[in-house]
């Protein structure tokens, strides 16, 4: 049946906000609002289930709220037997169906999504507008203004920018506290009589049971499991997420987000990205209420601090990094690296190295693991071994349950591969087996030892640091950064250099 409206708005999976700007104006009465679910955008990473899960979840569960607000919802479910799989060939179909007047979107997170809708103007005879996605403090041509006269992509160049554009924690136009920066407080160890308490866990209502059941049955083979699934699905349920997190967690997230345990599942750590990434929770939001608590005394200034400057500072940043250099970035391969991921990023069994071990298998449990675990276990051993960068960006973008292109991309290939060069780090984060025995306890209950670089039992990661080094002097040896580590290579033996290169062509030969 063919109907007219004047305007149908098509709202994405990450775009569950009533404040996108593509429902300003939205009338209920002319308008229609379309949500559809498609294999296309489930299938171009290989997902984690509990990430489907949440992501469908959470749709369904904003449509309802939408027509419970008497709101013209059209909803495609994955598995209607007219869904074509396709966002644009969607939008198509009903911009036959109603004739609307206009279509309207809120740009896309992700450039290639955005590439199908500017090449979808070409085939459709309505006016399609694409507003500005103005959930973020900053926009892009705000980010280029900002370093067009510099040579490097400082991140706390930006950060201090978006400080003083918010106000948050500061007073007469000056940082509280005098410094800017709480980073060095940051990085201490969790020690083993410390407990942080568990988070939320939300009962599943019939809609994510649904979910989770076709889920299950049309993924069986992705990563993980969706039966467990436990994270919240709607605002209100995030929103108790988060404030569970001020009151129960903020206070020692400062002193211990760097730290890594093996009975740790999520520390002290807020578990609220995936709810800012999908629109249940407002970033700038969520950081006046971490810069209340620290005015209440919840909290001290590098906690709060802290948080903030991974939301406005890095979360921002990295955004901004993205669609400025898109899409190239995509293709940066700095030390050229090709290898094939290692199977046991799949099954944690396949490996002995425990700090490996316990970081896939919580992210296959959880389709979680904090950033340092992210970026100095997972991603550190990726470069080390060297993984085109093409393979881990894979990986991240299917195992995490809070990765979209946006953000996954800048941190794997910028920080975790350094595959760009040196756009967003100022140096390759390769680190070996000490900095992982100092910062958790990983090594206690490993057949490897930290302390020994070659000979029998020697930690991989600390032959193929050294190994990595080596190969890529001529690359690294100027970077200011690496000084250290190229004084001391200078120190080694050439029968030592023998040795570690000899360590590293057996293990990598057994991948």
């Amino acid at each position: 049946m063919i109907s007219m409206c004047d305007s149908l708005i098509h709202l994405l999976g990450d775009q569950l906000s009533l404040n996108v700007s593509a429902l300003t104006g939205a009338s209920k009465k002319t308008d229609i609002i379309l949500m559809t679910e498609v294999s296309e955008e489930t299938l171009y990473a290989p997902h984690h289930k509990k990430k489907l899960v949440l992501v469908l979840s959470a749709m369904r569960h904003f449509a309802e709220e939408l027509k419970q607000l008497g709101f013209n919802v059209e909803y495609v479910y994955l598995d209607d037997t007219n869904n074509t799989g396709n966002l644009t060939s969607e939008l198509q179909r009903f911009i036959s169906k109603h004739r609307p007047k206009k279509i309207i979107i809120t740009e896309p997170s992700e450039y290639r999504v955005l590439s199908y809708y500017q090449n979808l103007k070409a085939h459709i005879n309505v006016e399609l507008e694409i507003r500005e996605d103005d959930r973020f403090i900053s926009n892009k041509r705000e980010f280029e203004n900002i370093f067009s006269n510099k040579k490097t992509y400082l991140m706390e160049t930006f950060y201090r920018k978006m400080r003083q554009k918010t106000g948050l924690l500061m007073e007469n136009n000056k940082p509280i506290g005098a410094k800017w920066n709480y980073d060095k407080d940051n990085r201490n160890p969790i020690p083993s009589n410390v407990k942080p308490p568990k988070i939320p866990y939300f009962t599943p209502d019939q809609i994510t049971l649904d979910v989770i059941s076709l889920i299950e049955k049309r993924f069986a083979q992705n990563f993980g499991d969706a039966f467990d699934f436990f994270f919240a699905v709607t605002k209100k349920e995030a929103e108790i997420a988060f404030d569970d997190f001020i009151n129960n967690r903020l206070t020692n997230f400062g002193e211990y987000q760097d730290a890594m345990r093996d009975d740790l599942e999520f520390g002290f750590h807020s578990i609220i990205s995936m709810y800012m990434n999908i629109g249940l929770l407002s970033a700038v939001e969520c950081c006046k209420k971490v810069e209340q608590a620290y005015h209440n005394k919840k909290c001290n200034i590098s906690s709060a601090e802290g948080f903030i400057r991974q939301v406005i500072g890095w979360r921002e940043y990295i955004r901004g990094i993205y669609w400025l250099k898109m899409p190239e970035y995509k293709t940066l391969n700095f030390f050229n690296n090709t290898r094939k991921l290692p199977s046991f990023y799949w099954d944690e069994n396949k490996t002995e190295m425990q700090c490996l071990k316990s970081a896939i298998k919580q992210t296959r449990v959880h389709a979680y693991s904090h950033h340092i675990q992210r970026l100095m276990i997972t991603g550190n051993f990726a470069m080390l071994i060297g993984v085109s960068p093409d393979e881990l960006d894979e990986w991240y973008m299917g195992v995490y349950i809070d990765a979209f292109e946006w953000v996954e991309m800048p941190n794997t290939r910028g920080m975790a591969s350094y595959a760009d060069g040196g756009i967003v780090g100022t140096k390759p984060y390769a680190a070996s087996g000490k900095y992982i025995n100092r910062m958790s306890n990983f090594c206690d209950n490993c057949k490897y030892d930290p302390n020994k670089v070659i000979g029998e039992n020697a930690c991989p990661f600390n032959y193929l640091y050294w190994n990595f080094i080596i190969n890529h002097k001529e690359k690294l040896e100027g970077n200011h950064r690496m000084l250290y580590s190229y004084l001391t290579l200078k120190k080694k033996s050439d029968k030592e250099i023998a040795a570690i290169k000899n360590a590293a062509d057996i293990f990598l030969n057994t991948l």
